[in-house]
């Protein structure tokens, strides 16, 4: 029926973008005014369980309820076996029926960890709201007003009399091919980017998200006519500018009542993601083309991720230790960088740094200005408040926009000859020292200075007092280089959160481990709890979401690390098999591993280093991983010649044992050849696993 009603919208009309835009968003109105009229209905009392909405759940329940009455009028006993026997099939369904509810959610969710702590946070859990005194406009006024002005004063601090709004560096290279017209898009692209973008929704959306994807088919002409001359004219349509604002409290034991303790959470209409998605697939083929990306960015990338960032950073340090020379590493901390952004300079990003020109060009001058949002907080609503600085938050292309943004930072720091990288916003620098040379450390204080510096003019703000420096080497001269340091108003720290993972001066991760530990055991605790909720398969889902996910993570860097600090890695694996598989703590766990088909920690390690180098080795993984990996190539014709083997290099110190360049090599060179040849990433991961499982 829907179908039906669908195709019978006339086709729009209009000469410019805004006015498809404008049309389609009326014409979706009134179709779904005419199907689905908006009725008010107020629901008294407590909110039923949805599983409990099945027609085999109310049956059940009205039978029961028959059977139960029945009972209490006769008081015979052949009535009370049947009340019971009622009973026990209506809990049996109802059991039934809540496992298919969280079992479709899970299923559904099964890639997206946030949707899966949202449903364990609410089954174990009050939810967490607003606090009911800002349920009113006047509170949503003031939440638009805060975050407006919090952004305002930080631009304030930045810019001074003396600030020379023109400086920047030039780009190294001028030999780009301009981009001066994006392409329009045909049927098959637009069903791919439907099926890429999240169904999520907004107020702003005419049609719920998951609707609209049903329905998609039929508005398929309307969507690629608007899509096609917002690319071909190079204008963003108007009327998808405006972002609705969500507060959500950071954290659960915060004060409710002051609006500091909220983040701003934005939501833009599904449209405006589709029109995003197909610029941001040509603006990317594009810059990719043209080696306009830093090499040292992995923030926002494709085979680019916070593990390789952490591998590459901690392999050179392990590195400059094996060599007996000394490391500091500078964690820069930006104040709201993404909010900051300034509209101008990064027009002439776009236009000098990456060569865009003419409609496309205008399109990201349009998709920039006039942007406005609103706060909305139930069914209160603020005032518009128009948006003048800052990429647009929960937009496509916001990430790709700020890492050209911060083009430039790159070239200050190589000025400096300082080694770097960064993650987004969150840039490190790292200096080696040999001994009786402090020469990098004054380099290292200039080179903050110019980061600094390009910061103010660039409008970003540099946070010293949230930056951190961590000293690694020797114990015994670690006492030198943190004086060293003082004298350049550098404080050093023992230990920081690198992109996740707390990294101390020793690399010993024993204060990570213990950070893994209890945060899985948390969850692991409140799944427990949940277990008698759902199915073993569904179960086994949460246990992959919430406990491997932290068991896996970035643990390529813990090659080399004792057996003791693995151990404690091992125990949350054990941990979650018992509870997964109800086995008590007396029993053996090695065959409940074996199973469940998990690998253990210590070879979970092996694979994820196993996996870098195989992506690294077939163009799968950022270059500045393929450059720690060199082939072996014999001095003399030999049988292993051709055979895929890495070269090994030498290292004089057990530090040395942990670096990635030393330790992968010798892993990748005791697998079997047909396994270093492997065709596709799919059947190298499944053999691998096999092998692994079975040495």
């Amino acid at each position: 029926m829907f179908n039906q009603i669908f195709s019978l919208t006339p086709p729009l009309s209009g000469d410019s973008v805004n006015e498809l835009v404008n049309n389609f968003n009326s014409n979706m109105s009134n179709i779904m005014d005419s199907i689905a009229p908006s009725k008010v209905k107020v629901i008294s009392g407590r909110k039923k369980s949805p599983w409990r909405n099945s027609i085999l759940v109310k049956n059940g329940k009205r039978e029961c309820r028959k059977s139960e009455r029945r009972w209490r009028k006769s008081k015979l006993q052949v009535d009370y076996d049947i009340y019971k026997e009622k009973l026990h099939l209506y809990n049996l369904q109802l059991s039934n029926a809540r496992k298919s509810y969280f079992s479709e959610i899970i299923t559904k969710n099964s890639h997206n960890a946030r949707a899966l702590f949202n449903i364990v946070d609410r089954l174990t859990k009050p939810p967490v709201s607003v606090a009911p005194e800002l349920y009113s406009t006047k509170a949503c006024n003031d939440f638009a007003k805060f975050f407006r002005d919090k952004i305002k004063n930080i631009r304030q601090t930045i810019v001074s009399p003396t600030t020379s709004s023109g400086y920047e560096p030039y780009p190294l290279e001028t030999s780009i091919n301009p981009m001066a017209q994006f392409q329009p898009i045909n049927s098959k692209e637009l069903q791919d980017i439907l099926c890429q973008l999240n169904s999520s929704s907004c107020c702003l959306d005419i049609l719920p998200t998951s609707f609209f994807k049903k329905v998609s088919k039929i508005l398929e002409p309307a969507l690629l006519q608007i899509v096609n001359l917002s690319l071909t004219s190079g204008v963003f349509p108007e009327p998808l500018k405006t972002a609705v604002i969500k507060p959500l409290l950071k954290k659960d034991s915060l004060d409710k009542t002051q609006m500091n303790n909220y983040r701003p959470i934005s939501n833009l209409p599904f449209l405006s993601k589709i029109i995003e998605k197909a610029v941001f697939h040509q603006l990317n083929e594009f810059l990719i083309n043209n080696n306009c990306y830093d090499v040292f960015q992995s923030g926002f990338r494709q085979n680019h991720s916070t593990e390789t960032a952490l591998t590459k950073v901690t392999n050179d340090i392990r590195l400059n230790t094996d060599s007996g020379n000394m490391s500091v590493l500078v964690l820069l901390d930006l104040s709201a960088a993404f909010d900051t952004v300034d509209h101008a300079i990064l027009l002439r990003r776009l236009e000098n740094w990456v060569g865009l020109t003419g409609p496309v060009l205008n399109w990201f001058k349009t998709y920039l200005e006039n942007r406005k949002y609103f706060v909305s907080i139930g069914n209160f609503t603020s005032e518009p408040i128009e948006i003048t600085c800052g990429v647009p938050q929960g937009s496509i292309l916001g990430p790709l926009l700020f890492n050209i943004y911060m083009l430039p930072l790159a070239q200050v720091i190589k000025n400096n000859n300082i080694s770097y990288h960064s993650y987004a916003d969150d840039t490190q620098i790292y200096i080696r020292l040999t001994p009786g040379d402090r020469g990098p450390v004054q380099a290292l204080g200039k080179c903050i200075e110019d980061i600094n510096d390009w910061m103010c003019h660039n409008l970003l703000q540099l946070n010293k007092n949230k930056t951190e420096v961590i000293v690694f080497g020797a114990k015994e001269k670690r006492l030198d280089v943190t004086t060293e340091l003082q004298s350049i108003q550098l404080k050093t720290t023992n230990q920081a959160r690198n992109l996740g993972v707390v990294i101390d001066t020793d690399l010993n991760f024993d204060k990570h481990i213990k950070a893994v530990t209890k945060s899985a055991y948390y969850h692991l605790k409140n799944i427990s709890r949940i277990k008698d909720l759902m199915s073993k398969q569904d179960l086994e889902k949460l246990v992959h979401a919430f406990i491997f996910s932290r068991l896996d993570y970035c643990n390529s860097v813990f090659t080399g690390l004792p057996k003791k600090s693995i151990r404690k890695l091992q125990l949350i694996q054990n941990s979650a098999a018992r509870v997964l598989t109800r086995t008590k703590k007396v029993d053996h766990i090695s065959p409940v591993l074996r199973s469940l088909h998990w690998l253990p920690v210590c070879q979970r390690i092996d694979f994820k280093v196993l996996l870098l180098v195989y992506k690294a080795l077939n163009g799968l993984a950022p270059k500045y991983m393929t450059d720690l990996l060199t082939q072996y190539v014999p001095a003399r014709p030999l049988r292993s010649s051709g055979s895929g083997l890495l070269s090994v290099p030498r290292v004089r110190t057990k530090h040395g044992e942990a670096a990635f360049s030393f330790y992968a090599p010798q892993i990748w060179n005791r697998l079997p050849e047909n396994l270093r040849s492997a065709e596709t990433l799919s059947v190298f991961k499944s053999r691998l696993k096999t092998h692994l499982f079975s040495v």
